[in-house]
């Protein structure tokens, strides 16, 4: 089973995957888009690999960090997600980034995946749950009452609607307290974001 490989980048494919080229031998890993943004041909390149073996098929797939590919291995051995689901969540969000969707139910933005509809939205979110290690923030409003989640989360939609990226909306609401209304945590998290990109 191959773990990880350290070599130059020979190619970029359209097809999602890198020719990473060790000691003489050229290896196809499957990537997603941000990875492959960030290997560039002829650079030096090290992934961690999730080495998936099928009766017809070996496939690579390839993560700069441990924590992609560990949260990678975690989706495969999930009911209903292959390893080209699994792809395109991680390359929907970053593992923080699907902790913080999981954590506070957020459907919404579990359907932004490709491939990923309501009912199948639905079914993640109580598999996932189960399965990933969701970390306890102590101001993200992710308490483990289900009100203040339903707050996040509406508040969440709100600036999404707003046009602010998923980043920066995460790491705003882990800044305000959660024993709060909608309509004030909004407000507070406009403000917060508006400070930022003043």
């Amino acid at each position: 089973m191959i773990g990880s490989l350290r070599g130059v980048v020979l190619e970029r494919l359209t097809s999602g995957q890198v020719l990473l080229e060790v000691s003489g031998v050229g290896y196809l890993v499957m990537v997603t888009p941000r990875t492959l943004a960030e290997l560039e041909p002829t650079s030096h390149g090290f992934l961690y690999v999730h080495h998936h073996i099928r009766e017809d098929a070996q496939t690579l797939f390839g993560f700069l960090t441990r924590e992609e590919r560990q949260t990678f291995d975690v989706l495969v051995a999930t009911h209903g997600i292959g390893p080209a689901l699994a792809l395109a969540i991680l390359g929907t969000y970053s593992p923080m980034a699907l902790f913080d969707v999981v954590a506070s139910s957020d459907l919404a933005a579990l359907t932004l995946v490709p491939g990923v509809g309501k009912k199948t939205a639905e079914r993640l979110l109580i598999e996932l749950k189960n399965r990933l290690s969701i970390p306890v923030l102590d101001n993200g409003g992710m308490s483990s009452s289900g009100t203040a989640n339903s707050v996040v989360g509406d508040v969440r939609e709100a600036l999404t609607g707003l046009g602010y990226g998923h980043d920066e909306i995460r790491d705003t609401l882990r800044e305000l307290p959660s024993d709060t209304d909608a309509s004030t945590m909004l407000r507070s998290a406009l403000a917060l974001l508006g400070a930022r990109r003043a």
